[in-house]
């Protein structure tokens, strides 16, 4: 689950708290290996936007989130979770305000090559108030033609608690997107309320991500690529694969990426796995094998192997020592 965010103190327009009558329609595009956390985390944040809202104001549900896809039925996520969704070609739009965002994830590529996909976007676009791609999502967008639409003049608070109009540089992340959207349609208050409980992830030894704590001396592009190899632990990636997303020469990769994360590629990419597989430890219960598969180690014995080496336990250990100190022991 994405990490709690402190909503942004700035909105869409100068709401008034308690004007929710009107059915905001949240669309979420999916398709075969979509990555599942941040997807995950926008639909808990309307949802708990949701049973905020009707217990404060005894009132119906203000957002409608729909997950849709090019056939309907279940959808696998990356990690192979399976989710319901709907055909979009029996998805039919209303008069009430959509937003549409678009998965992100390692089935992106396979996706574009699908039309029925790619006509519904045409077709849903220019009735979206807000399109917004998750990371590999704007590959969609592009073999669609399509642009992302942002809202671009936000409202900030000021000292004294009027407004005034912020003009964003670049398109915010989904979840702090999420909670702004909130904060315009239902106000700070209830917004701050969302996000404190959205309940944060396992901490694990190697959860100081660096695209959250160095982002503000970290370059776009190669921010980027951290972020890339992040979403892709669980799948084989060469050097030269990310390269590609930051759109630089692997040479030109490889010195900018150690220079400014601090460390290389390779090292960010395996501590990223030893990150995912210690969270899926305590979090799931398949068996040490299967984690290490799907966190792209390969095989129980190597994922031990870096246990030992980083962490001076085993992997069982490690599960068993976490579950005791959070309580969830039988």
């Amino acid at each position: 689950m994405q990490r709690a965010h402190s909503p942004p103190c700035c909105s869409r327009q100068a709401t008034v708290p308690g004007q929710t009558s009107k059915t905001t329609r949240v669309d979420i595009a999916l398709f075969d290996g979509f990555a599942l956390p941040e997807v995950a985390a926008i639909i808990e944040i309307f949802e708990k936007a949701n049973a905020l809202a009707v217990s404060q104001r005894s009132g119906s549900a203000r957002y409608r989130v729909s997950l849709l896809s090019a056939a309907g039925g279940r959808i696998a996520s990356s990690s192979s979770i399976f989710v319901w969704t709907q055909d979009v070609a029996s998805h039919r739009g209303t008069n009430d305000t959509h937003l549409l965002f678009i998965a992100g994830g390692a089935g992106a590529q396979q996706a574009c090559r699908d039309e029925r996909l790619g006509n519904w976007l045409r077709r849903r676009h220019p009735f979206s108030e807000m399109v917004h791609p998750i990371s590999e999502g704007k590959q969609l967008l592009e073999a669609a033609g399509l642009p992302s639409r942002s809202i671009p003049v936000l409202h900030r608070r000021n000292e004294a608690g009027g407004l005034y109009p912020v003009l964003l540089s670049e398109v915010p992340d989904a979840v702090p997107t999420a909670l702004r959207i909130v904060e315009a349609d239902l106000g700070f208050e209830l917004a701050r309320r969302v996000a404190q409980s959205v309940e944060p992830r396992h901490e694990t030894p190697f959860d100081s991500s660096v695209t959250r704590s160095a982002a503000h001396r970290v370059s776009e592009k190669i921010l980027a690529s951290a972020r890339w190899l992040d979403a892709n632990v669980d799948r084989p990636i060469s050097i030269d694969d990310a390269a590609q997303v930051a759109a630089m020469s692997e040479r030109n990769f490889l010195r900018r990426f150690k220079r400014e994360i601090g460390m290389t590629p390779s090292e960010y990419l395996l501590r990223a796995r030893l990150n995912m597989s210690c969270r899926m430890l305590v979090e799931s219960r398949l068996p040490v094998d299967k984690i290490a598969r799907r966190c792209g180690i390969g095989s129980g014995g190597q994922l031990a192997k870096l246990f030992r080496k980083y962490l001076d336990t085993t992997p069982t250990d490690y599960r068993l020592r976490e579950e005791a100190s959070s309580g969830n022991l039988s």
